[in-house]
């Protein structure tokens, strides 16, 4: 399916505005919002306590696992349904055992997105946090990161791409060096979605977060946390209850199995639904496409920004080694000001930060057009 040359914006709520926000919440299609109506109205008239409700559920429960599962190529039992991306990191930075000789290697430090970094730096006062220095796009050299590992390592975390750069890190040739002896963690939320099909088991990577509302075009309090069935033995939940233990001679608990184990309480079921609707609609246009789609975007966009005097722009200039993010600035405009103005015009980009260096950031999705990519340089000349 060539999508570049297609337009699906119709499949998606009318709207007047231009959105390319997509890298903090993206749009749900329509068919995914009807799909949440549908569950409610359903589940209500079963009743949400009937001996029906229960099988009705757990079908939804299975169903985004299973869809979700193609999308990364994992087993359905190793994702678990959470609220958010920090869910997951949290998962990890609370569950692996420490002791005073460990240490974790970071990214950047404050180059890392706030979820990505204040859950490890917490952990300053137990272990050791090995920062790996970077370059102006975030990435850093893979002989910085084999000189780092030793034995007391304990994790490496990282994105697997940069939120404000747009930057893909080599993920694969990282899980190469680490190969099993170190485990590996990756915030995935800027890439799940957006940079085709990926294969977490060619990553070699031990646990992966990510959200359903951003590239994944799911609703808010959507959160996906990927747990290696092996790796499952490293980390000890730090909730418990009926839903993640059993008890038994009488005053004995013990985990259930996954991905029971890191769930306690009631998930949310609408929202399931919805993410479920929105993969599955993303599934048949083919993530490969969707990823040719915003490439195709998002470079244009790029290159009509490098014609228009006084932008600054950031980011790797190559294609391949960047998501859909563009981020750039204009000389003479606090990018806070540029961004409210657009706004106003029905454009909404988001400002964001490299270090301490504010900056504008638009990232198209795969509903977007390149009309409206034109039309947002039209408006960035006229400010």
């Amino acid at each position: 399916m060539n999508l570049i040359s297609k337009d699906i914006s119709g499949d998606f709520p009318v709207s007047d505005k231009i959105y390319l926000n997509n890298a903090s919440v993206s749009l749900m299609p329509t068919q995914s919002i009807e799909a949440m109506k549908e569950f409610l109205i359903t589940y209500n008239s079963i009743g949400p306590d009937s001996k029906d409700s229960e099988p009705f559920v757990t079908e939804k429960l299975q169903s985004v696992r299973k869809t979700i599962a193609k999308i990364i190529s994992c087993q359905p039992d190793e994702i678990i349904l959470t609220q958010s991306t920090t869910d997951g990191i949290n998962f990890v930075a609370n569950g692996l055992t420490f002791d005073d000789n460990s240490n974790i290697i970071i990214r950047g430090m404050t180059h890392e997105h706030h979820s990505n970094f204040y859950p490890w730096i917490k952990l300053k006062e137990k272990i050791s946090i090995q920062n790996l220095p970077i370059d102006e796009n975030g990435f850093f050299q893979l002989d910085d990161l084999e000189l780092f590992v030793n034995q007391n390592t304990k994790l490496v975390a990282l994105s697997h791409a940069l939120y404000n750069t747009g930057s893909i890190l080599p993920v694969e040739e990282i899980g190469k060096i680490l190969d099993g002896k170190v485990p590996f963690f990756l915030d995935s939320a800027q890439t799940i979605g957006c940079i085709g099909d990926i294969d977490v088991s060619k990553i070699k990577c031990d646990f992966m977060s990510f959200n359903g509302s951003k590239w994944l075009c799911g609703p808010m309090g959507t959160g996906l946390f990927y747990c290696n069935r092996k790796s499952s033995e490293l980390l000890e939940p730090k909730t418990i209850g009926g839903e993640s233990a059993i008890i038994y001679d009488d005053s004995k608990l013990a985990f259930k199995e996954l991905p029971d184990k890191f769930q306690t309480g009631f998930r949310n079921y609408v929202g399931i639904v919805g993410l479920a609707s929105s993969a599955n609609y993303m599934l048949n246009l083919g993530m490969n496409n969707i990823r040719e789609k915003i490439q195709y975007l998002s470079t244009l966009f790029r290159e009509e920004l490098s014609k228009i005097p006084n932008i600054m722009l950031y980011g790797p200039d190559d294609q391949n080694l960047r998501t859909s993010i563009v981020s750039f600035n204009i000389k003479g405009f606090d990018s806070q000001e540029a961004v409210d103005r657009l706004e106003k015009q029905n454009i909404i980009l988001a400002v964001r930060e490299i270090m301490d260096k504010k900056i504008i950031r638009a990232s198209p999705h795969f509903f977007n057009t390149e009309p409206q990519m034109l039309e947002v340089i039209d408006a960035i000349k006229k400010l």
